[in-house]
This record gives structure tokens, C-alpha cells and sequence, in this order.
């Protein structure tokens, strides 16, 4: 273990990652978890053993856990580490472990984390005090925004956003485009808000919008949510019917829906439609008609922009919330109205393959892959998969076995465990060594002309 190896996990997923963690321990495998976080280096299976040790207050052997990885000195593993002594009461402990001296006093980061620390432990001045000589930096501003929720701290916050709220109106005022501030805005009247005082954040924000002195459309959506949560649809409807109607007209219907007025919703966005056909307007439209479970009506609907440029826009939302729904999905997918994703063609073919497989139509599927390989793609592995979603999974484990490369072994693992193998899945999974070593191996293979790597994938 070194923190060359801890860094990358974290910066890459590598190794055990958080979602194969929660599918050992949501099929009851704590134990084979910890074995992995000893005998393999894996930080996210200590991660996630530590979490789950803590929910069951069993603080000492979550300690334990991580120990080998603070011996290291990787300061993840510190802050770890400072995170179950405060769940376990031992606050001094905890803070003095990962205190930032001088230097990381200096660094915004650091702050940050501390500052959320000491929250935690129920300093939130000290935790204030910390975060004001970066309170020039957005990330810091919402973060003194986040860590005072429900701290009685309200006025104090809104004296040191104060001035950078001011400092956003006035380079608005000066054409000027000062993004470090373009966030201040947004924050002042979320602190007013939760403060009790919603009138004064709509009326000082709706001002600002009226008069253009503002710098990103977050600040925009931000005021329409802002009217929808308190009601204020009259304002709202203008807001959203006048020139920021593409930003926001959606956040309007959202609200008539909301408010169990569906059918004045669609109109309204079907009128948006006839007199500005913007793809984000049949994009609302068919994802919402689609939630009502009136999907021929949604294909209607984006059907018009499917061979556009940005059909993604269109086609994949319809896509994504029926892939665990495969008789609706072939449906779409075999639509007269449903062309080629235009530019992304093989997305349709693995999306009718997958289709086809949740439906037991395995040979169809494969027959589909065979004929439209994905160049990135080991086709061999795409059908393990296929038989995997149609249920066969000794069938599926097989063929990962067969393949036996560093992705296949990756493939098998949740195979494995969904036959109640765990143990046999940690064991095939690829080691961070090895996937490392793959890594390397694939970005030093050479190209061919297409910019696809001549070297198998992993």
C-alpha cells in the first residue's frame, strides 16, 4: 500500500469502487469488505466498511479498519479517520488530528474541511472565522452557506455576502463580467430565505433580474425557483413568457404541475412549441408525457427532432428511463416515427440490444452486436452482458472467464455476487496493480487511423 496506489483509486475509481462496496455490503458481506480493505489495499472497501462499522456505533473496529491507510500519511485517510473520532464523541481528538497549521491556513481546501469539522462538532464560529479570509472564493462562500443551515447564524452570513453581492451588481452595472461574484446573488436570497425574510429575497433579486444585474443564468433559475416554492405563479408566468423563456418557462409548468394543474402545464408548453419550436421545449414536454406513462404521445412529440444535431436531447431521455423496462423501450426503439440517433447511431444498436436481452431474446440481441460492433468496445464482453440481463449468468460468468482480461475479470464481479459468490468475485476482481498495469499498456498502445487504440481494450 502506498499513496501513489490510494491516490489513484480515488482519482480514477480504481480498484474495489464505491458501487461494487455497497453491493457486498447490501448483500450482507461487511466482513469479506474489511478482508479487502487488509489483504488488498482497496480504500473505498475501507471507506464503505468504516461507514457501515459506524452506523452500528462500532467505532473501535471502523478505526481499525482505516488505520493501515493513515499509517501512510495520505491525508484522505486522516480526515477519515477525524470523521469516525467525532462520530465517536471523541471531538478533541479528532480536530487536533487534522488541525491545518499555517500553511493550511492558506489553502481554501483545507479550510473547507475543517470548517465543516468543526460544524460537525458544533463550533460553528470558529468554523465562520475559518472560512472569512477566503470568503473572496465561491466554493467558500457556499460552503459558509451550507455549513450554517440551521446554526441561528443567518445574520452573520449575510453581512460578509453582503459584499459581494454588491460587487456583482456593480460590474453588471459596468459591463463587466465578474464571475468570481456570480454566485453571491443566488446565496444572499437563499439566507434570506431560509431566514424567514422571503418576501425581501424575491423583491431585492427580482430587482436585480428586471434590471439585468446579474451574471449567470443560475442566478436566474434560482429566483424562478425561488417564486415557485412561495407560490408567486403570476410572477412567475411573466418571468417565464418574457426573454428568458428558454431558461425557465419549464420551472413554470413544473410549478402548474406541481400544483395538480397538468393539463394547463401541457398547454402551455405545446403553445411554446407552436410559436417557438426550441428543442428544450419538446425535451419537457416528452420526458413529462413519458412520467405520465403516455409514451406514444412523447414520441410524437420529439419525434420532429430525432434526426437533429442535439437529438440527444430528445431520443435519450425517452431511452434512459426505460432501459429497466425493455417491452416499452423496444417499443420506442422499433417506433416508425424513431430514426437513427443521428451521429450516434450505435447507441440505438446497444440500446436495442439490451432491449432485446431483458426480453429473453438473447440470440437477437447478439445478432445486433455482431452486426454493428462498437469500435471501443470488446464485443465479447458486451455479450456476457447481454446474457447477463437476460438472467443467464453461469452462462454470462462463463464467458468472462473464458475472455479473462482485466475488464472481463471487472465484468464478472457483480455476476459473481448476484450467483452469492462474493468471496469468488473479490478474488476475480483485478487487483489495483493490475489494472494500473493495463492502464499503462492501453495508453501506450499505438493508434489506428480511425484514433481507436490497436491494443485490445485492458
Amino acid at each position: 500500500m502506498n499513496t501513489d496506489d490510494l491516490a489513484w483509486q480515488t482519482d480514477t475509481y480504481g480498484g474495489l469502487p464505491p458501487r461494487k462496496v455497497d453491493l457486498l455490503l447490501e448483500h450482507g458481506h461487511l466482513d469479506l469488505v474489511i478482508r479487502a480493505a487488509e489483504e488488498r489495499g482497496e480504500w473505498f472497501c475501507a471507506e464503505g466498511a468504516a461507514q457501515e462499522l459506524c452506523r452500528s456505533r462500532e467505532f473501535g473496529r471502523a478505526l481499525k479498519v482505516t488505520e493501515p491507510f493513515v499509517a501512510t500519511g495520505w491525508p484522505t485517510a486522516l480526515w477519515a479517520k477525524a470523521g469516525i473520532l467525532l462520530r465517536a464523541g471523541r471531538t478533541d481528538e479528532a480536530l487536533d488530528l487534522v488541525r491545518p497549521d499555517e500553511g493550511g491556513r492558506s489553502s481554501q481546501t483545507v479550510c473547507r474541511h475543517f470548517a465543516e469539522l468543526l460544524t460537525r462538532a458544533g463550533r460553528v464560529d470558529e468554523a465562520i472565522d475559518l472560512l472569512v479570509p477566503h470568503i473572496g472564493k465561491p466554493r467558500i462562500r457556499t460552503a459558509l452557506v451550507e455549513i450554517t443551515e440551521g446554526q441561528e447564524r443567518d445574520e452573520r452570513v449575510l453581512e460578509l455576502l453582503a459584499p459581494h453581492a454588491e460587487a456583482a451588481r456593480r460590474a453588471r452595472d459596468d459591463g463587466r463580467w465578474d464571475y468570481s461574484r456570480s454566485d453571491a446573488q443566488e446565496l444572499q436570497a437563499r439566507v434570506w430565505e431560509r431566514a424567514g425574510c422571503a418576501d425581501e429575497a424575491i423583491r431585492i433579486l427580482g430587482k436585480d433580474i428586471a434590471e439585468r444585474r446579474f451574471l449567470v443564468q443560475n442566478t436566474l433559475t434560482a429566483y424562478a425557483e425561488l417564486l415557485a416554492r412561495h407560490g408567486r405563479l403570476d410572477e412567475l408566468r411573466e418571468l417565464a413568457t418574457g426573454q428568458d423563456a428558454h431558461a425557465v418557462l419549464h420551472l413554470y409548468a413544473d410549478a402548474l404541475r406541481a400544483r395538480g394543474r397538468a393539463e394547463e402545464a401541457e398547454t402551455v408548453m405545446r403553445d411554446a412549441i407552436a410559436a417557438d419550436d426550441w428543442v428544450g421545449y419538446r425535451a419537457w414536454l416528452s420526458s413529462t408525457l413519458l412520467r405520465d406513462d403516455r409514451l406514444d404521445d412523447a414520441i410524437t412529440v420529439a419525434e420532429p427532432g430525432f434526426s437533429w444535431y442535439d437529438c440527444s436531447n430528445l431520443l435519450a431521455p425517452l431511452v434512459h428511463p426505460l432501459l429497466d423496462r425493455p417491452e416499452e423501450l423496444l417499443h420506442l426503439l422499433e417506433h416508425p416515427l424513431t430514426v437513427p440517433h443521428h451521429g450516434h447511431e450505435e447507441f440505438q444498436h446497444w440500446w436495442l440490444a439490451f432491449a432485446l436481452a431483458g426480453l429473453g431474446r438473447v440470440k437477437e440481441a447478439i445478432a445486433v452486436v455482431e452486426a454493428h460492433p462498437a469500435p471501443w468496445t470488446d464485443p465479447r464482453i458486451v455479450k456476457a452482458g447481454l446474457l447477463s440481463t437476460a438472467g443467464r449468468l453461469a452462462a454470462a460468468a462463463t464467458e468472462l472467464r473464458t475472455l479473462g482480461t482485466v475488464k472481463a475479470r471487472e465484468e464478472l464481479f457483480e455476476v459473481l455476487v448476484r450467483q452469492g459468490q462474493a468471496a469468488e468475485a473479490i478474488t476475480a476482481h483485478p487487483t489495483v496493480a493490475e489494472q494500473r498495469a493495463a492502464e499503462a499498456k492501453t495508453a501506450s498502445a499505438p493508434l489506428r487511423e480511425d484514433g481507436y487504440s490497436l491494443e485490445p481494450p485492458f
